[in-house]
């Protein structure tokens, strides 16, 4: 018997903000000095960086909980299962949900607690719960999920990975240009056949990285100084990034006792496209082999970085023929990899 992931979905808001969306804004640096480089050269800049043209934000009557509520509803209707027969909900997100235009993040109850009530799963044995894992997150749910099934704790788990992230961004700075919105979800249970996951690593290194990504005030000095952002030192998470995530997939890989030419796809954290290629060819470096054409899909160019999100509407995407160019067929393997927030670092070996 193997774990596997047997039905998927995913929200993608509505709503497109293109680069040139942010030709009025006005930036600070982090010390609170005006940059004053013209906005469309920052906008250009962005782009060739991080590969991203355009972004998703969610409606303003939908919250985080919502979007993960109609991700999941597809990832059931998918692995055409009862919900009633699920026996772990969790959800991954980092900021709860945040109402349009809210200065506080409201996670009393948990998001895994609100999806289960949308759903309308009466269940009390259906135990819902939240994981706070940065970006992550979605790929920790699944090594969670995997580990109680194998325990014999659960048969069928429902895992999320939702946010808004455009309620929590800081306008006064250029990264608020990185995030979006969106949600994906999947049902992991026992399968018969041979697919499913065959081997994960996890790291936290909290150290010195501990405040890579962390809660700050405004670039705009003038501002509320207690109301609170998102914010990063973008070049100290590049460096870690490269450093750590290539050899922490490999470990993964040599856990499954696969080699790196049997991998499909990789699918990783779309967190900024020239770093996810820079981990990549680190990746293939440490084999001593080229990098294979078309090994990483990518949505970030139109989706942005939706933080927990990204790697499960990537699978849900490339899973229904919706990636231009990308596939994949019954026994490739695949990797799922994130790095975020913590700083965390993970990855998932799986047989699709």
């Amino acid at each position: 018997m193997n774990i596997h992931i047997s039905g998927t979905g995913s929200y993608i808001p509505k709503i497109v903000k293109k680069n040139n969306g942010f030709d009025k804004n006005k930036f600070f640096t982090m010390q609170g000095e005006p940059i004053e480089t013209p906005i469309k050269t920052i906008i250009d800049k962005f782009k060739a960086i991080t590969g991203i043209s355009e972004r998703r934000y969610a409606k303003v009557e939908l919250s985080t909980s919502d979007l993960g509520f109609l991700a999941s509803r597809k990832a059931i209707t998918d692995a055409k299962i009862d919900p009633e027969t699920i026996d772990y909900i969790i959800c991954a997100h980092n900021f709860g949900d945040v109402k349009h235009k809210a200065i506080q993040s409201d996670i009393l109850p948990c998001l895994a607690a609100r999806i289960k009530h949308l759903l309308k799963i009466k269940n009390p044995g259906c135990v819902a719960y939240d994981i706070l894992f940065g970006c992550p997150g979605w790929i920790e749910g699944i090594i969670q999920a995997n580990g109680f099934i194998k325990a014999g704790l659960a048969k069928r788990c429902l895992v999320i990975g939702a946010e808004t992230l455009s309620r929590v961004v800081d306008n006064f700075d250029r990264d608020s240009m990185i995030y979006s919105d969106g949600a994906g979800a999947c049902v992991i249970e026992l399968s018969k056949e041979s697919n499913g996951i065959i081997a994960h690593e996890t790291s936290s290194h909290t150290y010195d990285e501990v405040y890579h990504l962390f809660f700050g005030r405004s670039n705009n000095q003038l501002k509320d100084k207690d109301t609170r952002f998102i914010k990063m030192h973008g070049r100290k998470i590049y460096e870690f990034a490269l450093n750590n995530v290539p050899s922490a997939i490999k470990k993964c890989i040599d856990k499954s006792g696969y080699h790196i030419s049997d991998v499909k796809k990789i699918l990783i954290h779309q967190a900024n496209e020239k770093m996810d290629e820079a981990i990549i060819k680190r990746l293939y470096r440490l084999y001593k082999v080229p990098v294979p054409n078309g090994i990483m899909p990518m949505t970030i160019n139109k989706l942005g970085n939706s933080s927990v999100a990204t790697v499960p509407t990537l699978f849900d995407l490339l899973r229904n023929g919706k990636i231009t160019d990308h596939k994949i067929s019954k026994g490739d393997i695949i990797i799922f990899a994130s790095v975020g927030a913590g700083m965390h670092i993970n990855a998932v070996v799986y047989k699709y």
